[in-house]
């Protein structure tokens, strides 16, 4: 059971941080074949916008194997305790609900900087800051879960 929980929040962290990508690339994506179907020479502004979003799923899935590297130092006379696989549990928390959320509402802004693109290309890059900002929340996600694991012992 000790280890049953310690892999769900393995499993939450990179799966959630990842669906969160995976609907925000795809938001994103969709938003820029538009504006490309118009004017395929946008391609190279719209690029950036459209894969932003799939960092979150980079984030869940590193944090995701420092877990798993954690729960490997428990074994033999150090067993896996309820209690630490709780605290693992616990710090794969963070960057799966940052990841989900902030690469879904990502994918939105990334989006509405592809349809700004459509309009004006010269102002794609202020499209570009606007989702960085989106981006902050998933990198203090990361960090909150980096920390966390850092603590576990």
């Amino acid at each position: 059971m000790n280890y049953l929980v310690a892999y769900l929040g393995v499993a939450l962290a990179c799966a959630l941080a990842g669906i969160g990508s995976a609907v925000g690339v795809g938001i994103a994506a969709q938003a820029s074949t538009g504006v490309m179907s118009v004017d395929p020479k946008k391609f190279g502004k719209l690029l950036l916008l459209s894969a932003l979003p799939g960092t979150q799923g980079i984030y869940g899935f590193v944090i995701a194997f420092l877990l798993i590297q954690k729960i490997a130092l428990f074994t033999g006379d150090n067993p896996l305790t309820m209690a630490i696989g709780w605290k693992i549990f616990a710090a794969g928390l963070p960057i799966a609900l940052a990841g989900l959320m902030s690469g879904i509402h990502q994918g939105k802004v990334c989006a509405g900087g592809a349809m700004m693109t459509a309009k004006q290309p010269d102002d794609s890059a202020k499209a570009l800051i606007l989702a960085v900002f989106v981006e902050f929340y998933a990198i203090l996600g990361f960090l909150v879960s980096f920390l966390m694991l850092g603590q576990i012992g």
